[in-house]
């Protein structure tokens, strides 16, 4: 396998943004693909794929080294795009003898507790909290810290098990509800709730300097739409029209890299704005790529490349970024199913044939059920990324779409008896018989 004059790296999950920057520079790939991935069908072609029970599992990836005879190679980095495999790259390339950002490290930007007490301690205002040792258990709370609180776990992603506090009734009936479901996280924390507008900064980071960042807002923050049941969205902050927002934003985030000693890689952070004050608060960093279109909406306003930036951080060589300010806005909505069996929905070509979409993602397979509880803000039926010439054009067109789109979408009701099935075939599809006509 490979070339032993080209670097060789070990990548924990299949990012496809960074499969392809190996692809595009020479540089050869062993992928450790854990089940949950295998089973999405999210692994990308073009590299030696290395099947392991998970891929956030230092016992699981050295062991498949181990079986495939590769735990002796020369791996020059370790680079993952998982959240939930950032330390087990530290781990593994420790063992390895080779670069990644180290186990140390990435553990600050896994455990929100360790990481809002640094960027506090820096002097930067974010959430204060409190530990819940075990969320299964919280009879010993018998107030809450705060008059609003946020309970999420320690060291989650995509709002998932994340919910508003109001009361401590609140807060022991989704304990019960946690050890009713048998939930593997147990470790939780509850945070002070902190409202306003959210934003998102993303860039890369190569020997402690900072090559690259740009804003993004959220249409509306994390937990509303979570909540409200609305479709997430989010849209690129101009720096040239919008020069304040990165002004009142650069402090915050250069400081709270510095407090969480990220020297090379690449991040995605949220902060939490009043208008109404100009407070800005830390929410938390990821020490990795950003979700969702995060990678294209960055690509599209400003020609940067996070997954060939995180690569080449991860392999120690300084990106070289042509960065190029596209004017108008650029922004990204997710579209949302409904509860029931996808039978049929557009495509990404016919989304992208729509006024400013410049790219769609179609997930559903059909066949998905969607229950209709969205356990986290990674669920969704497909997602365009969308151009205009204002942020008012942005929100018509995000609108036009997502009308579109749901008035084309097929689902069957699920569940359902035969009877059930039968009078919606019949509505959906008047000319598709059921064995209803006799013979003669």
């Amino acid at each position: 396998m490979g070339n032993d004059n080209r670097p060789l790296v070990l990548l924990l999950g299949s990012a496809r943004y960074v499969v392809d920057a190996c692809a595009r520079l020479g540089i050869d790939a062993v992928i450790a693909s854990g089940a949950r991935e295998h089973d999405a069908a999210l692994a990308a072609p073009g590299q030696a794929v290395l099947r392991v029970d998970d891929q956030a599992s230092p016992e699981a990836v050295l062991a498949a080294l181990h079986r495939a005879g590769l735990a002796h190679r020369a791996f020059d980095a370790v680079v993952t795009s998982d959240e939930f495999a950032l330390v087990t790259a530290g781990l593994i390339a420790e063992h390895l003898g080779c670069r990644a950002i180290d186990a140390r490290t990435a553990l600050r930007f896994r455990d929100k507790s360790l990481q809002k007490r640094l960027v506090a301690r820096a002097g930067i205002d974010t959430a204060r909290l409190t530990v819940i040792d075990d969320v299964h258990d919280v009879t010993a709370v018998t107030e809450l810290p705060w008059a609003r609180a946020v309970l999420k776990p320690v060291a989650g992603a995509s709002t998932r098990l994340t919910a508003v506090v109001d009361s401590v009734a609140q807060l022991h009936g989704l304990s019960r509800r946690y050890r009713t479901a048998g939930t593997a996280e147990r470790t939780f924390v509850l945070e002070e709730y902190i409202g306003g507008e959210e934003w998102i900064a993303d860039g890369v980071v190569f020997d402690g300097e900072v090559l690259f960042w740009s804003l993004g807002t959220y249409g509306a923050p994390c937990l509303t739409a979570l909540d409200e049941g609305v479709p997430l969205w989010m849209r690129r902050i101009d720096p040239d029209t919008e020069r304040w927002r990165y002004e009142r934003a650069e402090p915050v985030v250069l400081g709270a890299l510095r407090a969480l000693g990220l020297t090379d890689g690449v991040f995605h952070m949220e902060l939490f704005h009043d208008p109404a004050t100009g407070r800005l608060v830390f929410g938390e960093c990821g020490a990795r790529r950003g979700g969702a279109l995060i990678q294209e909406e960055v690509q599209a306003k400003f020609g940067v490349d996070l997954g060939e930036a995180m690569l080449l951080c991860g392999l120690g060589r300084r990106p070289e970024l042509n960065v190029k300010v596209r004017p108008g806005t650029v922004g990204a909505s997710y579209l949302p199913g409904r509860p029931g069996i996808l039978v049929d929905r557009p495509s990404a070509a016919d989304l992208m044939a729509l006024p400013g979409v410049e790219y769609a993602r179609v997930e559903a397979p059909v066949g998905t059920v969607w229950t209709g509880g969205a356990a986290g803000t990674d669920q969704r039926a497909a997602q365009i990324l969308v151009v205009a010439d204002s942020e008012a054009q942005l929100t018509q067109r995000f609108a036009e779409v997502r009308r579109w789109f749901g008035e084309r979408l097929v689902v069957a009701p699920h569940p359902a008896t035969p009877r059930e099935l039968r009078a919606w075939q019949r509505a959906a599809r008047p000319h598709d018989e059921l064995g209803e006509r006799l013979w003669h």
